[in-house]
């Protein structure tokens, strides 16, 4: 649905996106991911139509984006993430203008804005000034008008920003339901919200691409493992059996109370930790130290995420992307 080949954008110096390429398949629900300022925003808007590229091509279900911008936007709902909504307009009026000027047919108006308000569960509130709707409502009227034309593909630019817990919640479950009939691309700095909604995952650190693929992808390419060992120790060895056993880096002890412990235990041996469960659980045995539990812990997207922009900072040099807040050398 969307094809990006070698993106660039820059700002007289600024460079906000450099050699971006990536690809989202038709009917998935994909996550845009990236510290705040890495150029999710710039890339959204340029694949939405609303700025050009320095260099680079992006076409949407076949069509160029800059030979082809109308055919484009027509497959294209796009909700900012500050909606630029009407506040003196009531809701039903303000989604019949914005059907209007997408071109949506007028014998089709009534029916696509009625369809857009279910969809978006704002029916409720159909009558009511957008003034005087909370900023949950707001977003939910947003995300109306980037459906009140049927678009196959939504862009959704930081979708539950400034939302409270509950709304929140809501807006992810209307964006997983969209999911089953339209391709959604999200961007978002919460890793919570990639692991409610998304199927796939691209992440961007300063301009520039540095992994994607499933989350079950990215969460294999940890740089560590960790498993976590519940034991009951009377003689206080088990944490230097554990320490000295080959291919542990490195562990940490929470005592439970009445000689339990729980060790977690990170080893940077990523090709047999199965293996190295089963000797830790062995010597600790042969030890007469009690195992009650253990278990690989599956990695934390969150600490999957600061790993690769860890190492995209520290190994992007002069050479790299730059941040918006830093001029070009």
């Amino acid at each position: 649905m969307i094809r990006v080949e070698q993106l660039s954008k820059d700002y007289g110096g600024l460079i906000a996106l450099r050699d971006v390429s990536f690809e989202v398949g038709r009917g998935e629900i994909a996550g845009f991911v990236g510290p705040n300022g890495a150029g999710k925003t710039t890339a959204l808007r340029i694949i939405a139509g609303f700025i050009g590229a320095t260099s680079g091509k992006v076409t949407v279900d076949g069509h160029d984006i800059a030979s082809e911008p109308l055919e484009v936007r027509r497959r294209i709902g796009y909700m900012p993430e500050a909606a630029p909504l009407y506040p003196e307009m009531r809701v039903m009026e303000y989604l019949s203008f914005r059907a209007a000027l997408k071109r949506v047919p007028r014998r089709r108006q009534v029916s696509a804005v009625s369809r857009a308000m279910q969809q978006a569960g704002v029916e409720d509130v159909a009558p009511v000034v957008i003034a005087h709707l909370s900023k949950g409502y707001r977003q939910r009227v947003g995300l109306a008008d980037a459906l009140v034309a049927s678009p196959p593909l939504l862009i959704l630019d930081e979708p539950t920003a400034g939302l409270d817990p509950n709304q929140i919640r809501e807006v992810r479950r209307l964006i997983r339901e969209l999911g089953k009939e339209h391709t959604v691309f999200l961007s978002t700095h919460i890793l919570s919200e990639v692991e409610s909604i998304c199927d796939r995952a691209i992440v961007i650190d300063r301009g520039r691409i540095v992994a994607e693929g499933t989350l079950r992808d990215l969460q294999a390419r940890r740089g560590a493992v960790e498993m976590e060992l519940l034991v009951v120790d009377r003689g206080g060895r088990s944490a230097k059996l554990v320490e000295n056993s080959p291919g542990v880096e490195t562990i940490e002890v929470e005592a439970l109370g009445e000689n339990r412990l729980r060790l977690r235990v990170r080893s940077t041996d990523k090709t047999s930790p199965d293996a190295l469960m089963e000797s830790l659980v062995r010597i600790l045995v042969e030890n007469q130290v009690g195992v009650r539990g253990a278990t690989c812990l599956k990695a934390r997207l969150e600490d999957v995420f600061s790993e690769l922009t860890r190492a995209e900072t520290t190994e992007a040099g002069p050479g790299g992307a730059q941040d918006w807040s830093k001029p070009a050398g």
